[in-house]
């Protein structure tokens, strides 16, 4: 990884393996922030014109994080806007259009003011835990009360995407995004989702092992609502417990929510709840409302 140039564009700089044609992004504004350091191939911009901001995710240059070709990580991305269009709901974030560039594909979607709660560049290892800037941290200080009503945006858009047919692919904090001024939640980061039936072909899946239930690490295990309910349990543990220990000790909530939380992320599939809605309506009924 020695090998790299270095571009700037709007006096935003960032490195690549190699030189890539940006000429596109004139038209869509001013760049005010660049995020290259991510391992699914995209670079991502804030650009700004006339006073609105956009996020731009694009695919086709040589970023350092990436192993694949860049060819893949195109293919991904036109795949993925179609999950955008499909899943579209007030707590994901919102595709405004999609082109081919010369080099590469483009999505554009309306700017939101959250911060991933999981960003381990800028916060690695524990500093995601303790450090005061962390927005994990940050979130964690937030009272049950917020919490519980980001959650609820969290499952609702997850109910949204069962009723859709689709599955939830490599959902885990850093898909989840937090505006702490407004105290809004939104989804991003849907690049996997898939439609059903879907089948386990890897064996150990894309995704954080915090979120992953047993099907996720199986080859040729059926991925379904009960695997997506298993997701939702252990968000829970993780926003408000602790995400390794699953114990009441470290529950903030009240013990009825711990009790559908557990249920949810039980290893027996048949165990759990047979739906995200089935779920999502025990937690409301325990006081997730």
């Amino acid at each position: 990884m020695n090998d790299f140039v270095m571009i700037e564009i709007d006096n935003q700089r960032f490195a690549l393996r190699e030189h890539h044609d940006f000429q596109w992004l004139a038209q869509l504004g001013t760049v005010f922030a660049v995020f290259a350091e991510q391992d699914s191939g995209n670079l991502c911009f804030g650009v700004t014109k006339n006073g609105a901001k956009q996020f731009v995710k694009y695919a086709g240059a040589k970023t350092m994080m990436y192993e694949e070709k860049p060819e893949y990580a195109v293919e991904v991305l036109q795949q993925a806007v179609l999950r955008y269009e499909v899943l579209q709901h007030p707590h994901l974030v919102t595709l405004q259009h999609h082109f081919p560039t010369a080099c590469g594909y483009a999505a554009i979607f309306d700017w939101f003011s959250g911060e991933s709660l999981h960003m381990p560049r800028s916060f690695p290892g524990d500093s995601k835990y303790t450090e005061p800037r962390s927005p994990f941290h940050r979130y964690r200080k937030l009272s049950v009360a917020q919490r519980l009503a980001s959650l609820h945006a969290l499952f609702s858009f997850h109910v949204h995407v069962e009723a859709k047919n689709y599955v939830a692919i490599d959902f885990y904090d850093g898909s989840i995004l937090y505006d702490f001024d407004n105290h809004t939640t939104k989804m991003c980061d849907i690049d996997l989702y898939s439609p059903k039936p879907y089948v386990n072909k890897a064996g150990r899946m894309w995704g954080s092992s915090r979120f992953m239930a047993p099907e996720e690490v199986t080859f040729g295990a059926v991925i379904d609502e009960k695997t997506n309910v298993f997701a939702m349990g252990a968000a829970a543990f993780v926003l408000l417990g602790d995400g390794r220990n699953r114990s009441f000790t470290y529950w903030e909530a009240n013990k009825d929510l711990y009790e559908v939380a557990r249920k949810a992320i039980q290893e027996n599939r048949e165990e759990r709840y047979t739906s995200v809605k089935a779920f999502f309506q025990a937690w409301c009924e325990a006081g997730g409302e």
